[in-house]
């Protein structure tokens, strides 16, 4: 369908393929990117699957609700781009997609 970029807080960039439908944080777990934990299993609770979108996308992402806003605020690198990866559905709208991770997870 399409490929996005992860880049780890070091500057490793690590580029997948990317299926409709499923979340972001799924295709970062199913691809082994170093830096998503995703404890929760994509239940929006924990926040250990934030991402740093890059401004261009951040719009094509989709808005972000009350839930998501709440456990983003208690994430200490949060971004105006700041994303939880488990809450970003990927479409072929998203082909290119960048996103960075950061230094340290909740």
């Amino acid at each position: 369908m399409g490929r996005i970029t992860f880049i780890e807080h070091s500057g490793t960039a690590h580029v997948v393929e990317i299926e409709a439908g499923q979340s972001l944080m799924q295709a970062a777990v199913d691809n082994g990117i170093p830096g998503i934990d995703a404890d929760c299993g994509g239940a929006c609770a924990c926040g250990t699957c934030h991402v740093i979108v890059d401004e261009q996308w951040i719009d094509a992402t989709g808005g972000i609700n009350a839930d998501e806003q709440g456990m983003l605020g208690l994430t200490p690198e949060i971004t105006d781009t700041s994303r939880l990866s488990c809450q970003v559905t990927l479409s072929e709208a998203l082909d290119g997609l960048i996103v960075r991770l950061p230094e340290f997870q909740m």
